[in-house]
């Protein structure tokens, strides 16, 4: 097996590194632009990627169970995916909620996959860098406010609030008493 078959503990490592990085950046980029998706969203789903591309990489070929196996994949990424959908609340004010926690979920069902396939190595990798991005919510306003960024429209007091826009609400409220 290639290097690229079959990768060690410090190519795993390296790899899911990476692509929590280039998430982060292309995040950046998307929080100085003051959008819903930013630094959290972009990474944890770039990891999740490339945790599905590793675990392709550690499945079985040999063994007639690889095209099983990669519909099985495709099958568990689709239907995470309308899951996801499920979670994102867009409020009539613009506000936009849960696209961190639908990347969670995702990040999640890219885990149980690694986990099927007895990755560790990935698994282990990927959730100790789920911990450290997770952990950048602090981050995210100070490093808007030090670089004169509005806030994106997701945040009405939380980052990833979940659950219904309260503004909305309190507005839908007032319009239903005026009736």
């Amino acid at each position: 097996m290639t290097p690229v078959d079959d990768p060690n503990l410090l190519q795993v490592v390296l790899r899911l590194s990476a692509a929590a990085v280039v998430g982060l950046l292309l995040g950046l980029n998307r929080e100085l632009k003051g959008k819903p998706a930013g630094l959290r969203t972009h990474a944890l789903v770039s990891l999740g990627a490339a945790l599905l591309a590793l675990t392709s990489l550690h499945m079985p070929m040999g063994q007639n169970i690889g095209d099983p196996l990669s519909r099985v994949m495709q099958g568990v990424i689709t239907g995470i995916g309308f899951l996801g959908a499920g979670v994102i609340i867009q409020g009539r004010s613009g506000n936009v909620k849960g696209l961190t926690t639908a990347a969670m979920v995702w990040v999640a069902a890219a885990l149980g996959l690694a986990c099927g396939a007895g990755y560790w190595v990935a698994v282990i990798s990927t959730t100790i860098l789920i911990f450290l991005v997770m952990m950048l919510e602090g981050l995210e306003k100070p490093l808007r406010q030090a670089l004169g960024v509005k806030a994106p429209p997701s945040e009405g007091g939380e980052s990833d609030g979940e659950g219904p826009d309260e503004g909305d609400a309190k507005a839908r409220g007032a319009r239903d008493r005026a009736f």
